[in-house]
């Protein structure tokens, strides 16, 4: 009896962490810019973090939806003060965090910060692990509205503690738990996006929405087409734990990259959008081209990725065509949206001419359609559609009922 009581105990706690995690944060997935790709360790600091939140307002990023400015790892000092305190490195923020925040949130966008789960983090500065309540209460202090939680120097079998654990002593989820629960308790004062990068191990995204509210489902973006092909065919069978609340990451946008060319860039874009990944920049904006700056205001394509319904696209095979590759980009995709279907063609393996009748499309059937293409602007009306694609570039589509 008293095993039976303790399991419906659990059961019932679990409960009341899923639904307090459903606070209205992360209802769509969220927009911005992180600062590691652009200069790691360097670009931690305040003078970045204000230079981004400029640009968003300059470029006109704000008003689409581009909102969160985040500093990745290494914002720090490399110890916390005698009280067990973070303590922002004065050499990278002279007047301190808050007031970076307060300017910020002035121009009405958010901030976000970086922590670990582990002892350290990956860059080897102060981790969270057993300072959750008290890294919680400085961060609802500082006004911060985004707090990215990595999986560096977790418990492991291996002594002392690698940065990267191979063989973890338990289950990601207990590494996460705590800093879920100081931030749950935080609420009343002060709510966060929280941002599970545990590279998604533990296969996070079956549990991911009770922890936080987006999570990475895949290690990181090494910002070359290999990283897109990986991360981007992976998406289409965990399409189904994207949804309101809670979002598949697949990791920043490695738009800029000299690793990409312009096709890439413009399907690294449009299969995170579709596939309802957060978009978040990854590039330095003080130099970005005006080829990735056209790809990434896209509003047709920023349009359906924020689609309120929040359904990420996967794949389809119309008939006569091959099924997914397991590690290949499969050139069929289609999701719903509010008002029709999102639908997109990647010529991942190939160039060629890629057609679909709607009749065969998850979400539509027989009968006449309307359809605009995002990338060219391109119209059209009929029963189905056709496109010639270069190779490694993609079309994004929006149908709607004629």
């Amino acid at each position: 009896m008293k095993s039976a009581l303790n399991v419906l105990l659990l059961a019932l706690s679990q409960l009341r962490v899923a639904e307090a995690l459903d606070d209205g944060v992360g209802r769509k997935p969220h927009m911005g810019w992180s600062s590691w790709n652009v200069a790691q360790c360097n670009a931690a600091s305040a003078a970045y973090a204000l230079d981004a939140a400029n640009k968003f307002v300059s470029l006109g990023l704000k008003d689409l939806g581009y909102e969160y400015i985040n500093i990745d790892d290494c914002w720090s000092t490399n110890a916390r003060d005698r009280n067990g305190k973070l303590v922002p490195d004065p050499s990278k923020w002279p007047n301190g965090i808050k007031a970076v925040t307060d300017q910020i949130h002035n121009m009405g966008l958010k901030f976000g910060l970086y922590g670990c789960a582990g002892q350290k983090t990956c860059a080897g500065y102060p981790g969270s692990e057993g300072h959750e309540a008290s890294d919680v209460s400085q961060l609802v202090g500082w006004g911060v509205d985004f707090w990215k939680y990595d999986n560096c120097y977790t418990a492991c079998q291996q002594n002392p503690r690698p940065q990267t654990c191979q063989n973890p002593a338990g289950s990601t989820k207990t590494f996460y738990a705590p800093m879920r629960d100081a931030i749950i308790g935080a609420q009343n004062t002060r709510k966060m996006h929280f941002n599970l990068c545990n590279w998604g191990r533990d296969n996070v995204w079956e549990w991911g929405a009770q922890y936080g509210h987006s999570w990475r489902m895949s290690v990181d973006n090494w910002g070359d087409w290999a990283s897109v092909e990986r991360i981007g065919s992976s998406a289409a069978g965990i399409a189904q734990y994207s949804k309101p609340g809670g979002f598949n990451d697949l990791d920043m946008l490695y738009l800029g990259s000299s690793k990409l060319n312009k096709n890439q860039e413009r399907l690294h874009f449009g299969l995170w959008a579709i596939a309802k990944s957060p978009l978040v920049l990854g590039l330095d904006l003080r130099t970005i081209s005006d080829w990735t700056l056209q790809i990434i205001k896209n509003k047709g394509i920023i349009d359906i990725n924020q689609d309120p319904l929040g359904k990420a696209a996967t794949t389809f095979t119309p008939p006569g065509s091959q099924g997914p590759v397991n590690g290949k980009i499969h050139p069929y995709w289609a999701g719903q949206l509010q008002d029709g279907v999102a639908i997109g063609l990647c010529a991942g393996t190939s160039a060629g001419t890629y057609r679909v009748d709607f009749k065969n499309v998850p979400g539509l059937g027989e009968g006449d359609y309307t359809w605009k293409e995002m990338y060219t602007g391109q119209t059209g009306k009929g029963t189905g559609l056709s496109f010639d694609i270069a190779l490694h570039d993609m079309r994004v589509i929006k149908v709607t009922k004629a």
